[in-house]
């Protein structure tokens, strides 16, 4: 019988699984049948939580590798494994993904590395240092990437639903508002929202596609991409209500934002238009100035709602490719069905 021509799944090695993005990532790897492997600190096996996560993804027929990006001998053993190495640790650690690459480089055997990016295209994002660094890290380790001469595929989804959308982009808030509501900007700009699953599911489909070799991986499905001004709306007919809508100019928030450079527990007073029933009445409001890090949800807000970083350029123009478009077939929790679960 002559050989078969069909690719076999390349196996995978994930780091981070026992975070929320990690773990579907491992679990949709599982679901297509790579044969899979977690690098686990041998810390997040002494957590309860932590060890649940591992156990279910080792029963799952994951092979766990105790190990840790600070550990080159660990990294070199696992990479050497695979052919496909994704990180998906939190930010706070990107730039120890240092090791990794050099791991990467050694061992010579990976076809595609997908660093921990999983938000806004940080060569793209310039908001002028109020981020701390958060992008530009992240900027340096594809350039570290790409200078090794590494196969990659950087991962550009833009939100988790889990992140701003369960209070309608309210920073503070736990749960949607019921009376009135904040909007940033003209509340035109479009952000996007991805739940971590649909997101793992993409991330394990471009393993093996040639077309994203090298590139972007953008994801913009049609029902995941909102405007405030949308997401309110959809949101208020869920309810059955109108709710004052507070808008907030960019001057405004970024003086909200720079709130890091004062004392603590000061405040500003901005003037905002509030629209109640076609009325536009004009109020001054309070806003109390926020030092970093808790300013990082507004950061974001900024940089997406109102510079528009997560839209304000075509893919294809980019360079990048478009996720929807390439899998048409992989369906996405829309952000009207995760607003549903809120009620």
């Amino acid at each position: 019988m002559a050989e078969s021509n069909i690719k076999q799944p390349s196996s995978i090695l994930i780091i981070g699984v026992t975070g929320r993005l990690g773990y579907e990532l491992a679990a949709a790897s599982l679901q297509a049948s790579h044969p899979t492997f977690c690098l686990v600190r041998p810390s997040s096996l002494s957590d309860k939580d932590k060890a649940h996560k591992v156990q279910v993804l080792s029963d799952s027929g994951a092979v766990i590798i105790e190990g840790s990006l600070h550990d080159e001998e660990s990294l070199f053993e696992a990479v050497k494994q695979v052919n496909v190495v994704i990180c998906a640790v939190n930010s706070k650690q990107v730039l120890d993904q240092k090791p990794l690459i050099s791991a990467i480089k050694k061992a010579g055997c990976i076809e595609r590395f997908i660093p921990s990016e999983f938000g806004l295209d940080p060569d793209i994002t310039d908001i002028s240092g109020m981020d701390q660094g958060f992008y530009s890290r992240k900027s340096e380790i594809r350039r570290l990437v790409e200078a090794e001469g590494i196969p990659h595929t950087y991962v550009s989804c833009n939100f988790f639903m889990s992140y701003l959308l369960p209070s309608l982009v309210q920073p503070g808030l736990k749960a949607p508002p019921r009376d009135k509501v904040s909007i940033f900007g003209d509340g035109n700009v479009k952000g996007v929202f991805m739940k971590e699953r649909d997101v793992a599911a993409f991330t394990i489909r471009t393993v093996d596609d040639p077309c994203t070799l090298n590139k972007v991986l953008y994801l913009r499905p049609p029902g995941n991409v909102y405007s405030m001004n949308e997401l309110v709306e959809i949101w208020e007919h869920k309810i059955g209500k109108q709710l004052e809508k507070i808008y907030v100019s960019e001057e405004d928030l970024l003086k909200k934002i720079k709130g890091n450079v004062h004392p603590k527990n000061t405040f500003i007073q901005v003037f905002c238009q509030i629209r109640l029933h076609n009325i536009v009445l004009n109020k001054i409001v309070v806003l109390s100035e926020t030092p970093y890090p808790d300013n990082m949800e507004m950061v974001f807000i900024y940089a997406a709602f109102v510079k528009g970083f997560q839209t304000c350029f075509e893919v294809e123009a980019s360079g990048g490719v478009e996720g929807s478009l390439l899998y048409p077939n992989l369906k996405c929790t829309t952000i009207s069905t995760y607003l549903d679960t809120l009620l």
